[in-house]
């Protein structure tokens, strides 16, 4: 199992302090409408990160889990969609961490975050079920425009108007195309798929979630992952688990996650920082106030599972 990314190190209160004092005179800190993310984690003493295949940040709203998550992936320089919460002095903070990479044991070498690395978020799952029902509602029309056609051949014969008149279509290789779709189908459903291409497959937005995971973690990478359990329902959850642990077994990946699901935080072998404590610490997923909270509502209401 690799571990691309070792150890992270955040600056300390007083690191923030003095950056603030050398860098930001009074004035120029009266203009600045936040100093985010100064003063989320130092005063936490949260500096240094150690890190396993598999590192969870757990805490509440508001607790700096993807803050943490956009810092880094602006300090490592790493591939990301959904733009980040910003503000004026963002790259100053990050210009203060330092970044520790991992070791090639079997190679006895030195290792990279490898290209292609990313952060993924649930922002990106959103825009990824969006843009898979506009390709189904762009594709209706093309459909229509094809039973139309098929319709009026079968009708008609070769006296309908030409393909070129029908679909727009000048270029000689395409219209031949259709036609011998045309010859070929049994089916105006058939023919349609021939021409313009099939649908997507409509999906849950569980399902589409997970299809994304599915597609985008690749072999060899990094993957910051920033709260992925949304949208998906606790069986879709253990799916997603079976994706994670898979990748890191036997595809070489490193993840590291922020959420607060229950299920994703008892990954086997995953290491949590708790950031709803002060100093940051270690933690098992069981020593955590969401699991907690979880176990006692079910605890409490335990007869009703024992029920035949």
């Amino acid at each position: 199992m690799k571990t691309y990314l070792e150890k992270f190190i955040l600056p300390t209160q007083d690191g923030e302090e003095a950056s603030l004092s050398r860098d930001f005179n009074d004035y120029k800190l009266l203009e600045i409408s936040t100093p985010y993310p100064y003063g989320i984690f130092g005063w936490k003493e949260f500096s240094e990160i150690d890190f396993a295949p598999i590192t969870i940040f757990y805490g509440g709203n508001g607790s700096g889990k993807s803050t943490l998550l956009n810092v880094m992936t602006e300090v490592l320089k790493i591939r990301r969609i959904a733009p980040r919460n910003d503000s004026e002095i963002f790259s100053e903070y990050c210009n203060l961490c330092k970044v520790k990479t991992g070791w090639d044991e079997d190679y006895d070498i030195p290792l990279n975050v490898p290209s292609g690395s990313a952060l993924l978020t649930s922002d990106d799952v959103f825009e990824y079920m969006l843009a898979s029902r506009m390709h189904n509602s762009e594709l209706d029309e093309e459909y229509k425009k094809a039973y139309e056609y098929y319709i009026c051949v079968g009708r008609a014969g070769n006296s309908c108007s030409s393909v070129q008149d029908c679909f727009g279509i000048e270029d000689y290789e395409e219209q031949r195309k259709i036609v011998l779709a045309l010859k070929r189908s049994h089916s105006a459903r058939v023919f349609a798929e021939k021409v313009i291409g099939k649908k997507v497959k409509p999906n849950s937005n569980g399902e589409t979630a997970i299809d994304f995971f599915n597609k985008k973690i690749k072999d060899g990478k990094l993957y910051l992952l920033d709260e992925p359990e949304n949208s998906l329902s606790p069986k879709l959850q253990l799916e997603l688990i079976k994706i994670l642990g898979e990748s890191v077994r036997y595809c070489d990946c490193q993840f590291i996650i922020a959420t607060h699901s229950p299920l994703l935080l008892s990954m086997e072998g995953a290491k949590i920082y708790d950031l709803d404590t002060t100093p940051v610490d270690v933690k098992k997923w069981y020593e955590l106030e969401n699991v907690k909270i979880y176990f006692e509502h079910f605890y409490k209401n335990r007869n009703l599972f024992n029920k035949k």
